[in-house]
């Protein structure tokens, strides 16, 4: 088991450490499942739907913002608590597809057939571990257009 913690579980491609580590974990230890855990009642999340400057967390807060955007319509249909834990599963989701992007990811499945990126939600209240049920090979597929790293960029120049 290899692990990476960081407020929200955020996955940004310009964060070096997170992308390292996925780096690390599936070229080198040849990782079979990449999981991201998020956990209802996420204070990364409360503080991201807090109106207010947060100062040097508002760079990293605003990714759990933009998830907010992409899933608006549905988001304000929720009301209080509930509107939290969906977006902390949104937030689980987006940041897998993040994953789901990245080039080790890709070329390694494309390769061996794994790893396989899963999204989970643990909450502490009942002591439940919910699975979102990522569709990996559909993801992978519907993301392919923009995202598809799976050859090297100089073949063929």
């Amino acid at each position: 088991m290899f692990i990476h913690r960081n407020i929200a579980n955020l996955v940004c491609s310009t964060d070096l450490n997170v992308m390292s580590v996925i780096n690390y974990a599936v070229r080198h230890l040849h990782v079979k499942h990449i999981i991201v855990c998020g956990h209802y009642g996420c204070g990364g999340v409360k503080a991201a739907m807090t109106p207010k400057d947060m100062g040097l967390l508002n760079p990293w807060l605003r990714n759990i913002r933009d998830v907010y955007r992409l899933h608006e319509a549905e988001l304000d249909g929720v009301d209080g608590d509930a509107k939290y834990d969906k977006l902390v599963e949104f937030n689980v989701l987006e940041q897998a597809r993040n994953i789901i992007k990245t080039a080790a990811v890709q070329q390694s499945y494309a390769k061996y057939g794994y790893p396989i990126v899963h999204g989970w939600v643990f909450g502490f209240s009942d002591g439940l571990l919910k699975d979102l049920e990522i569709d990996f090979e559909g993801q992978l597929k519907a993301i392919q257009k923009i995202y598809n790293l799976t050859t090297d960029a100089l073949e063929g120049s």
